[in-house]
């Protein structure tokens, strides 16, 4: 019998937490301090796993890509993701899933600090709060986990290093980096090993302590987040056919295979092989464009977790009765824009960006748990939107550079070559060291740990090849 995946498994953890948490009350309790060092192992490498996943991913661009096309690309990766963190903050206040179960006061649970933003945008005007964005002290930074300001200083390393790099045509440093890395990744991968039971203690102590009323506004959460993704990616998918002069019937159909691996999946590197290769041989993008935008997208293009933590930080902000202001709402649209790049390949990328958030803004993290046991289903939503991003993006870029082939995109693609199948963590895409547009396998960070067994499963193979055929 094969082993079930960590995606099950948490799930199977979350439901038997709520039910004991439901039933034995305040004896689960014992159990809070397993569930506090998960916790704690989790967000002990959150910091240097931002740094370094945004020094990387700036800095391994060639200079040259900064140019025409590349300042087209960024910008539209800049533009979707700020767009996908106002879509979700807008449906936070519109639709208020965290409203009607008021867990407490604030105060009293994180002591007698209470709800403390790293910039304080309802007490300073938004000069003051741009000003604030930028460090003064890197280590102060750190020492505090300010990430907006870890952020700007990641970018602004990651462009010098690219730079330096370019010019002594030694990229050892970047190499270097993403070797450290994938060593910090590994840990957060071992962690994860042990969420099950994590997620388990957390859950039951937090269902024991507060009651079965806060599943409600987290059911609401993930009926709002859907909707929203899904008129997000309609919206995106009717542009591009405005944009691209196409007709939406057809590239409904030469997208599909990509939406569903995505699906099934819920991981963006794992479906980034198969994104690749409908999105050049059905859609009829350039070679060169696949090659460039899909590996960049995988890290800096994530539409879906921009909306995903925005909505999670407004509904987690509800459940315990706080009101942003609008230069809050402000703060947080542009913090998840530039946090939903750091951790795009990283094991548990939904609780981790929901630890980031929450750690962001001064919210509980013993609500973290909640959302983690669901983290399967919040996965596919947000993986469909994140490909589904890259995918328009590339196809924007193809008819801008006149290299989108119309004779591919409305050919019948049946002959298409079967997708070769990697191993869960394995995908093979071009890596953004050196050469962009070189050919190699680039492990992306087991970022299936905490999705289904992506494409070693044999269901999964075989309904890829129904679909083929």
């Amino acid at each position: 019998m094969k082993k079930l995946g960590m995606a099950t498994q948490v799930l199977i953890a979350a439901v038997l937490g709520v039910i004991a948490g439901a039933f034995l009350g305040e004896y689960v309790m014992p159990l809070q301090p397993i569930g506090e060092i998960f916790l704690r192992l989790l967000r002990m490498g959150i910091v240097v796993l931002v740094l370094g996943h945004v020094i990387e991913a700036i800095g391994s661009i060639k200079p040259k890509e900064f140019g025409k096309l590349g300042g087209k690309m960024f910008f539209i990766f800049g533009i979707t993701s700020l767009m996908g963190g106002a879509w979700g903050a807008a449906v936070g206040l519109i639709f208020r899933p965290g409203y009607g179960v008021y867990i407490g006061d604030l105060a009293n649970i994180g002591g007698d600090t209470g709800f403390d933003m790293q910039v304080d945008a309802a007490g300073q005007g938004f000069a003051d709060t741009l000003v604030n964005f930028v460090p003064t002290n890197i280590v102060n930074a750190l020492a505090t986990t300010n990430i907006m300001q870890i952020l700007i200083f990641g970018v602004f390393f990651g462009i010098a290093l690219a730079l330096v790099s370019e010019k002594r045509k030694d990229y050892t440093m970047i190499e270097q980096l993403g070797v450290f890395n994938k060593v910090i990744v590994k840990m957060v991968s071992k962690v994860m090993i042990i969420a099950p039971i994590g997620v388990f203690s957390l859950l039951a102590t937090t269902i024991g302590g507060m009651g079965t009323e806060v599943i409600i506004p987290l059911a609401r959460f993930l009926l709002v987040y859907a909707g929203a993704t899904v008129v997000m990616f309609v919206a995106w998918f009717f542009f591009n056919c405005a944009y691209c002069r196409v007709k939406p019937v057809q590239l409904a159909k030469n997208i599909s295979r990509i939406v569903l691996v995505g699906l099934a999946t819920a991981s963006s590197a794992v479906t980034m092989p198969v994104a690749m290769q409908d999105t050049e041989k059905k859609i009829g993008v350039s070679k060169r464009l696949t090659g460039l935008v899909f590996p960049l997208g995988l890290t800096v293009n994530s539409t879906g977790a921009a909306l995903q933590m925005a909505l999670a930080a407004l509904t987690v902000a509800q459940m315990y009765g706080i009101t942003f202001s609008a230069g809050d709402i402000v703060y947080i649209v542009l913090f998840v824009t530039l946090a939903s790049a750091a951790n795009a390949v990283v094991p548990g990328s939904g609780i981790v960006s929901l630890i980031i958030v929450v750690q962001e803004l001064g919210l509980p993290m013993e609500i973290v748990p909640l959302f983690a046991g669901v983290e399967i289903i919040i996965g596919m939503i947000r993986v469909m939107l994140n490909v589904g991003s890259d995918v328009f993006t590339a196809m924007i870029l193809a008819k801008s550079e006149g290299e989108l082939d119309y004779a591919v995109f409305y050919a019948d693609n049946k002959t298409l070559e079967p997708t070769k199948v990697p191993a869960a963590g394995v995908a093979a895409v071009t890596e953004p060291v050196g050469n962009l547009l070189t050919p190699t396998p680039l492990l992306v960070a087991e970022s299936a740990s905490i999705s289904p067994d992506a494409y070693d499963n044999k269901w999964l193979a075989v309904l890829l090849k129904v679909y083929d055929e």
